[in-house]
């Protein structure tokens, strides 16, 4: 690993098992669900964006009935554990443990697995989640799921397209849920809108299961007309073909007493017919714009289920997924194992800890790093100064006791370890000595002093001594005081960084966190609070990484800068003083005053 990859390599070392992090304390069960549209032989080629997935629970797959809240309204669906999914719960009977439940798949991509979706239940006072409304794209302009009690079947989608008048039953025993049931008494009508708007440039689409068990002699399943144009799904017999302006495709044979799976797709040159997600025929045409009302299952007798319609040409890949993923004869999802919720506490930090993106995780790791050195840099630098302060105050004990006449009593020669170790923080706080004022910032301004003079004057007692070499000495001594300084200071300048990097670096962390999770949910299209709330507090976890380096370093530097003033404060007092006192010692040398002694 080299240099720059070690800050990396640093922060993913931090970065806890996220996949067996728990999404919400409150949910005591969840299981992994992971969709393969290839594994059956839907083999779908493109990238499906918002697809509404059909999930079958049953007591083969699903044996957790009892668990659920009342009509499974603590349902949840996470994409990578982060990401709420939009679902619907349409039906959960938890006696006869069926459930039926869609959910608003991001994507599906052809030939690969899609990435695991996490399914969360067991929370008895969740508020229901079920959101019809969000579950379908903006395409989407119907949807009927027949369910029982219904007078008129009511749209799922969110632009509530509901039927304006039915002559069709509810039969219980549908394909999804309830079905409804025509006796040939009438159709399902609905009223032209904007939203079933026939747009040649986007195509449109009709899909929906069906049964009958006596072939009809005719019946239409479909008809949109508007005036003299309609686009038709024909029933003569057991054969069915699409039709628009008097272009029919060629005749696809159904099977009486088994539900199979139709769509019409009218793109802008072709109209298309499918069957159990194959193309059963197609026909070139010029599709013009429509805005038409709707007879479905006039003259019909059978059921039909999962009617939809959307503004827009659905691929043949959606329309083949839409065939296998509704039908129970194909497995394209892949159920997990149950997992029981068994951590205690620390729910809310949990959930944020394991929302944190992975440059979150990086950021978090650099702030961590800055605060190992700033920590060090307190410590060593702590250490450091208590013991020149230390030093200092047993100096001057000792230096105020001099006798005048043998001032370079106190006067030693370091040796070369004990240079080594002075320069080294790091070294003077771990294994410093004090046996002779080593660490001492004014020994070391004494130690200058005389040897200095001892140069000028020697043990002469009346050797002039000329005011230029009082000056030099001065500037020596003056000299010594910065290079102490320029010692104490050492390493001040990485607390300084980490007050000033910390909060900044945490900042980056947090506006790629909001980025993140913003593009998220424009990808997505969820925008409850639900999904926002965990990335925005987890991207906020980079801002309180940045502050918690920042916050003691920032204490730290003023009290450190406050002790290193002072013993600056205190070597020019006593640079002062003893210059003014060897002075004075030579002027009374040279004077001839007895002062007794030799030498400085």
């Amino acid at each position: 690993m080299t240099r720059k990859q070690l800050p990396l390599g640093l922060a993913l070392l931090l970065i806890p098992a996220l996949a067996l992090g728990w999404w919400n304390e409150e949910w005591t069960s969840r299981r992994q669900l992971t969709v393969d549209a290839s594994a059956t032989g839907a083999d779908i080629q493109n990238t499906l964006a918002d697809f509404p997935l059909l999930i079958r629970l049953h007591g083969g797959n699903f044996g957790y009935f009892g668990e659920l809240a009342e009509q499974g309204r603590d349902i949840r669906f996470l994409k990578d554990d982060k990401i709420a999914l939009k679902h619907q719960v349409e039906k959960i009977d938890a006696l006869n443990e069926m459930g039926l439940v869609w959910v608003k798949l991001p994507e599906v991509r052809g030939g690969v697995a899609t990435d695991a979706v996490w399914f969360y239940y067991g929370n008895a006072n969740a508020p229901d989640g079920s959101d019809s409304k969000g579950l379908y794209d903006v395409a989407q302009g119907l949807a009927y799921h027949f369910t029982e009690g219904e007078t008129l079947p009511q749209d799922a989608t969110a632009y509530a397209t509901h039927a304006a008048d039915s002559k069709a039953g509810i039969d219980p025993g549908g394909w999804i849920g309830a079905a409804a049931q025509f006796t040939g008494a009438g159709p399902i009508t609905v009223n032209p809108a904007p939203q079933l708007a026939v747009d040649p440039a986007k195509g449109w689409t009709y899909s929906a299961w069906v049964k009958f068990d006596a072939p009809p002699a005719t019946a239409s399943l479909l008809e949109a007309r508007d005036a003299a144009n309609a686009l038709e799904l024909n029933l003569d017999g057991t054969a069915l073909s699409a039709r628009y302006q008097g272009i029919a495709t060629p005749a696809a044979k159904l099977t009486p007493g088994r539900w199979q799976h139709i769509a019409l797709v009218a793109r802008p040159d072709q109209l298309e017919l499918y069957v159990d997600g194959a193309l059963a025929g197609s026909a070139a045409i010029k599709l013009a714009a429509l805005n038409p009302s709707l007879a479905i299952g006039k003259g019909f007798t059978g059921l039909l289920d999962e009617v939809q319609i959307a503004a827009t040409a659905r691929p043949a890949d959606w329309i083949k997924l839409s065939y296998r993923s509704q039908s129970p004869d194909f497995a394209v999802l892949a159920y997990g194992q149950d997992e029981a919720n068994a951590s205690e506490g620390g729910g809310h930090f949990r959930v944020i800890v394991q929302n944190v993106t992975l440059d979150g995780w990086v950021v978090i790791g650099l702030t961590g790093i800055m605060f190992v050195v700033a920590v060090l840099v307190m410590v060593v630098k702590g250490v450091v100064i208590s013991r020149i302060a230390k030093d200092n105050r047993a100096f001057l004990a000792r230096y105020h006791k001099l006798d005048a006449a043998h001032l370079s009593a106190l006067d030693q020669e370091e040796t070369e370890e004990e240079q080594d170790i002075g320069d080294s923080d790091l070294l003077t706080a771990l294994i410093g000595k004090h046996d002779h004022f080593q660490s001492s910032t004014l020994y070391h301004l004494y130690h200058t002093g005389i040897r200095e003079l001892k140069i000028f004057v020697g043990d002469a007692d009346d050797q002039p001594v000329p005011p230029e070499a009082w000056n030099l000495l001065r500037v020596r001594l003056d000299s010594q005081v910065v290079r102490e300084s320029q010692r104490l200071n050492s390493n001040m300048v990485l607390l300084t960084i980490a007050i000033a990097g910390g909060p900044f670096l945490g900042l980056l962390g947090t506006v790629m966190g909001v980025m993140i999770t913003f593009a998220t949910i424009a990808a997505t299209g969820d925008v409850n609070i639900n999904s926002i709330a965990p990335g925005i507090a987890a991207a906020l976890l980079a801002t309180v990484a940045g502050l918690a380096v920042a916050i003691p370093a920032l204490f730290a530097y003023n009290y450190l800068l406050t002790r290193i003033k002072e013993i600056t404060a205190d070597m020019r007092v006593f640079t002062d003083e003893f210059l003014a006192l060897l002075a004075m010692r030579v002027a009374v040398r040279q004077r001839g005053v007895g002062i007794g002694g030799d030498g400085i």
